[in-house]
C-alpha cells in the first residue's frame, strides 16, 4: 500500500475516533461540570463552550484530509458512517440533532472544499473547515435546543482547532509537493 492510502486511513480512523471522542469529552473533561449538561471550557474572553467542540472543529480538518489521500467515495461513506455514529451515541434526546447536524455540516464541509482543494490545501480546509463548523453548530442547536445562544462559544471553540492545524496543513501541501504525492 503507498504511503498516501496508508496516510488516508490513519486520517480516517481519526476522524471516525473524533466523535466517540468528542461525546466522551462532554462529560468529562471540562472546568465547570455537571450532571444534567456538558462539561464547559473556555474558548474566549467570556465565551464557554462544550468541551467536545473542539474535537468536531478537528474533524473538519480530518475530514479534509480523507478526502485528499483517500478520495470522493471514502470520504462520502466516512460522512455517512460518522452520521450514524453520531446519533448512535447521542443521548436519546439529541439522536435527531446530532447526526443531522453531523451530516449536513460534513457534506457542506465537502461541497466547499471539493473545488478548492486544486487551488491551495491552506484555503480549501480553512474556508470548508469555517463553512461546516457554522452549519454544525447553527444546526445542532436549533434542533437540539430550538435556539441559537451558545453560536458565539460553539463557533469559537470550533475554529480554533481548526486554526491550530493549519501550519501542520500547510507543511503537508509542501512536503506532497517534495515527495511529488498527488490527490486521491
Amino acid at each position: 500500500m503507498d504511503s498516501r492510502r496508508t496516510e488516508g486511513f490513519v486520517y480516517l480512523a481519526g476522524f471516525g475516533a473524533s466523535i466517540p471522542l468528542s461525546n466522551w469529552m462532554l462529560g468529562h473533561v471540562g472546568l465547570a461540570c455537571s450532571d444534567m449538561g456538558p462539561c464547559l471550557l473556555p474558548v474566549g474572553p467570556g465565551l464557554m463552550a462544550p468541551s467536545g467542540v473542539l474535537i468536531v472543529g478537528l474533524a473538519f480538518v480530518l475530514r479534509d484530509l480523507v478526502q485528499r489521500r483517500l478520495g470522493k467515495g471514502w470520504t462520502l461513506l466516512a460522512i455517512l458512517a460518522g452520521a450514524l455514529l453520531s446519533a448512535l451515541l447521542a443521548p436519546p434526546a439529541l439522536v435527531l440533532a446530532s447526526g443531522g447536524a453531523f451530516a449536513v455540516s460534513e457534506l457542506a464541509d465537502f461541497a466547499v472544499y471539493t473545488p478548492l482543494q486544486k487551488r491551495g490545501l491552506v484555503l480549501a480546509v480553512l474556508a470548508s473547515s469555517l463553512v461546516g463548523l457554522v452549519v454544525d453548530s447553527v444546526l445542532f442547536l436549533q434542533l437540539a435546543f430550538g435556539g441559537l445562544d451558545f453560536l458565539a462559544g460553539q463557533v469559537v471553540g470550533k475554529a480554533w482547532m481548526v486554526g491550530l492545524s493549519l501550519p501542520f496543513i500547510a507543511w503537508l501541501r509542501r512536503r506532497d509537493e517534495r515527495l511529488g504525492i498527488q490527490l486521491a
